[in-house]
């Protein structure tokens, strides 16, 4: 016959076998919402992304209209629209982008050497479509780069840590600003000339 104390001690034990199952599904699956949030940040950028490359074929379009001898400034714009396409990491993606605002700059400033340009509604529209669709990519990287804090933080504290490196969770990559992006920018060269 069984004793009353092996019978609660074997159930004790059950409950907390239990216990820890469930608690380790419970980290599991928070680890997993948190991977799948930066997925889904980077696909929401993703989605921005192809919306500035469509408008930017169009100002493209546009801008040929007008600048007959300004090949290296369409050119410029799209070489770096090129490379945003091929961009796959954060870091690939902030250097593809400084170069994009740089040519966007330029061709702007180019603009104002064609009047029919400038005044172009269809050009005008196109810009401030773009300037639009930057904010809102940055916006996403905001949220993109929380995603990826939370994720990081979360499989470095105990006990998330067991599972993370169980699943082989590794640290994810932050978007940051390449160097020349945090340059201060010389005023002055602006107005000179």
């Amino acid at each position: 016959m069984v004793s009353l104390v092996t019978v609660v001690a074997t159930f004790a034990a059950l409950l907390v076998l239990i216990g820890i199952v469930v608690y380790a599904v419970l980290i599991y699956n928070g680890l997993v919402r948190l991977k799948r949030n930066i997925d889904k940040s980077w696909s929401n950028i993703d989605v921005l992304l192809k919306q500035r490359q469509s408008e930017l074929d169009k100002l493209i379009d546009t801008a040929k209209e007008y600048m007959e001898y300004e090949e290296e400034v369409l050119q410029k714009i799209t070489e770096a629209r090129t490379q945003a396409q091929k961009a796959e990491t954060p870091k690939e993606e902030a250097a593809a982008d400084e170069a994009l605002k740089g040519a966007l700059a330029e061709i702007s400033a180019v603009a104002e050497d064609y009047p029919e340009l400038r005044s172009s509604e269809n050009f005008q529209q196109l810009m401030g479509r773009i300037s639009t669709i930057e904010e809102r990519i940055a916006d996403r990287r905001e949220l993109y780069n929380e995603s990826v804090n939370r994720y990081n933080i979360r499989i470095q504290q105990i006990p998330y840590v067991v599972v993370a490196r169980a699943m082989g969770y590794q640290q994810e990559e932050l978007f940051e600003a390449p160097p020349e992006a945090r340059e201060d920018v010389d005023i002055s060269a602006q107005f000179a000339g």
